[in-house]
């Protein structure tokens, strides 16, 4: 994949599904903003699927 191509699948996923996540505005009140960040790159699912495109943009840059 070419990294523009990632980056726009990224942005669509941020825009579609993190923008107003209820989960991700309530643990930044209750956990603060890192514990907020910890739940959405280890629990949350849109999470995982934002680690892998980064995965594989670092693949393309090497």
């Amino acid at each position: 994949m070419n990294k523009t191509i990632i980056m726009n699948e990224i942005d669509g996923i941020l825009d579609a599904y993190c923008d107003g996540c209820f989960l991700k505005t309530q643990l930044s009140k209750d956990k603060g903003k890192s514990g907020s960040h910890k739940f959405c790159i280890t629990v949350c699912t849109i999470g995982e699927q934002l680690r892998f495109l980064g995965q594989e943009m670092n693949k393309n840059t090497k």
